[in-house]
């Protein structure tokens, strides 16, 4: 199906014209006649369709990535067959790829925003740690499968193509599918992916937004496996000497060889460790820095001073023993906060 003029897919998919394609489908920009919404429809390719194996998978997929409801993935609404072509109806995204912003940024010699890499990687790692909660492995991360709204709203698409590719039986041996740049190392060894596989490839497009170069190249589809296999990726920080020092040591870990030495989820991606807080006022204090004025450190580092000085004393907060706690509280106030910090809250705004 070459043209998208005048043709409707089961008298309600109306086909507008062709808007991408890649290895495993054709994608359309369509008319949902029956809701009256914009829709993508992606059309597979008939090398895959003529597998009666990767049909039965990727019908399963499909209805399990129709099943995930999160504002970071794309929305499946449909799946059918019409002349014998399988598609997919999926939400209609108005937007850009990660990778035409990585490629503009490298063409202009500028790399993205340290806020706006931040931002896009914690919602490509909500959007899959929500998959994998549901049991499902995207299998392909890659900046190409991750859309960006014109209101900056990142989008996980491609949820259960990529799985079934990679559970089915397919004739073809000499193929390889999905993204060879991306793989993880048990990928590139053939093994099953697991969530930890997706946490490795979210690294990669970590370091890809940070640095405008993957962290692995080769020539052929087996140099990259075995790149990635045994070659430890190169530190962000010589490719760019902006990336602070802790963001670096996060690529480092989520890229590691073994599975077992990266995040356990996504979720887990950009979490620094922490040493526990069990006190109330340790949790306090964890949750409100950094960065915090230290006007409000003094404050609450005073707070917690008086806080463990009446759990030394044994000092009770009922009601019918009063203590010394609130009695010091003012004190702490006092000498924690300059006189300017004692105005009338509608002035507070002029701080900020």
């Amino acid at each position: 199906m070459t043209e998208a003029q005048n043709v409707t897919l089961n008298k309600r998919y109306q086909l507008i014209n062709r808007v991408g394609s890649g290895g495993m489908a054709v994608v359309y920009k369509a008319k949902d006649l029956a809701l009256g919404r914009l829709v993508a429809v992606k059309m597979l390719h008939d090398s895959l369709t003529g597998d009666n194996n990767f049909l039965a998978s990727f019908r399963r997929e499909a209805h399990a990535a129709a099943n995930l409801a999160h504002p970071n993935i794309v929305t499946v609404y449909d799946i059918g067959e019409a002349e014998h072509r399988h598609f997919i109806v999926l939400e209609f995204i108005d937007g850009q790829t990660l990778k035409q912003i990585i490629r503009q940024h490298k063409a202009n010699g500028t790399y993205l925003p340290l806020t706006d890499v931040l931002t896009i990687v914690i919602q490509i790692c909500e959007g899959i740690g929500c998959a994998h909660r549901a049991d499902l492995v995207h299998c392909d991360v890659k900046p190409q499968n991750v859309r960006i709204t014109r209101d900056q709203r990142v989008k996980v698409a491609d949820f259960g193509i990529a799985r079934a590719v990679s559970e089915a039986t397919i004739s073809q041996q000499s193929r390889s599918w999905g993204t060879p740049q991306y793989f993880s190392p048990e990928q590139a060894a053939g093994e099953k992916p697991t969530p930890a596989s997706d946490v490795y490839s979210i690294g990669i497009i970590l370091f890809e937004m940070l640095t405008n170069e993957l962290p692995f190249q080769a020539e052929t589809p087996t140099g990259l496996a075995i790149k990635h296999l045994q070659t430890p990726p190169p530190l962000v920080t010589e490719l760019n000497p902006l990336v602070p020092p802790q963001l670096a040591q996060i690529v480092n870990k989520v890229l590691s060889k073994e599975p077992s030495g990266r995040a356990r989820s996504p979720d887990q991606t950009l979490r620094p460790p922490q040493p526990p807080t069990p006190q109330p006022i340790g949790r306090l204090l964890a949750w409100a820095s950094p960065p915090l004025p230290p006007c409000w450190a003094s404050f609450l580092s005073g707070t917690k001073f008086i806080w463990h000085g009446c759990r030394r004393t044994n000092l009770s907060l009922s009601r019918s023993q009063p203590t010394s706690l609130f009695a010091i509280l003012p004190v702490v106030l006092t000498c924690s906060f300059p006189p300017s910090y004692w105005r009338p809250p509608f002035e507070y705004g002029k701080n900020y």
